[in-house]
């Protein structure tokens, strides 16, 4: 699923919807010349008349660049270059005044459907994107949580893949909120969530928990791996300015982690549990820091210590 912030992607949305718009108006000009025997344009028959169309001028805009690395914008860059090279030749022949093939004409009716397919499917994916994220920072919504989780669990059941999951909690945010206003604790949220993502893999996920607690999602890793990773999401987030007040006092928030693999044999509710006793020992051993529950026996004595220390 595409993730981004939300003003981000309804303003990414619409565009494609204008876009889309666009590639249709540029389909039945085509069809015109074709069935009418009209001369064609000539940006149609040039080798970038991909990046020469209406729908092409916004695609390969300069601040798509990291959107066009994802799986639904590639599949889409090619198929829609695929199509301007076959428009091209069946608009040579009607300039050329010769019979357009059959071939060439099905080729390009058949890559006009499936530009169109993956333009949709990105459209609606768009669509459930907005649907599901927490419209405040952008993360996925908690109702998120289980569904996908399970799916990635049975993952590794069947050794396809392994995954982990992290609980993330802000240190002391209940402090800015008190001294700044929710307004500043808001934005501080926005500006944490927006620099986890940018530490993450485009296929990891981040989900709203509740409050200033949030869950990853960490595919294809085993422990190892993904402490790494969240290692670097942590140095990464302390060194971040995430807001800054009306007198321009910056903003820095350092974040606890609780990591544990996504166990194939446990309940996704169990792996859930480990992360937080995870975050409590993280939390408890002095914040800003990222501790790793596994089922060893000194993991459970510092847990159990934790829980019946006084608070």
């Amino acid at each position: 699923m595409i993730h981004m912030h939300p003003p981000d992607l309804q303003r990414l949305h619409d565009e494609l919807r204008d876009a889309i718009r666009d590639h249709a108006d540029w389909h039945r000009r085509v069809m015109r010349t074709l069935v009418c025997r009209l001369p064609p344009e000539p940006d149609d028959l040039g080798e970038d008349a991909h990046r020469r169309c209406t729908f092409g001028r916004w695609f390969y805009r300069a601040e798509h660049q990291d959107l066009r690395a994802q799986p639904p914008y590639q599949a889409i860059e090619v198929e829609h270059a695929r199509l301007h090279r076959l428009a091209a030749r069946v608009l040579l022949e009607t300039r050329a005044n010769a019979a357009i093939s059959h071939e060439g004409f099905d080729e390009f009716v058949d890559g006009c459907a499936r530009l169109r397919l993956e333009l949709d499917s990105l459209y609606h994916e768009m669509e459930a994107a907005l649907r599901n994220c927490d419209p405040l920072t952008g993360a996925y919504g908690r109702v998120e949580i289980l569904p996908v989780l399970r799916e990635a669990r049975e993952l590794a059941l069947r050794n396809v893949q392994p995954s982990c999951i992290a609980f993330m909690d802000l240190d002391r945010f209940k402090a800015v909120n008190d001294t700044y206003g929710h307004g500043i604790g808001d934005k501080a949220l926005v500006g944490a969530v927006r620099c986890v993502t940018e530490h993450l893999r485009p296929y990891d996920k981040v989900f709203r928990y509740g409050g200033d607690e949030f869950l990853l999602l960490l595919p294809g890793v085993r422990l190892d791996g993904a402490q790494h990773l969240v290692e670097r999401i942590r140095a990464g987030l302390a060194a971040t300015q995430l807001a800054v007040t009306e007198a321009g006092e910056r903003i820095f928030l350092t974040a606890s982690f609780g990591l544990t693999a996504l166990e194939p044999d446990l309940a996704v509710e169990e792996s859930i549990g480990r992360a937080d006793q995870a975050l409590l020992l993280a939390k408890a051993a002095g914040r800003n820091r990222v501790v790793c529950r596994d089922p060893a026996t000194s993991t459970g004595l510092m847990l159990e210590q934790v829980l019946l220390s006084p608070h």
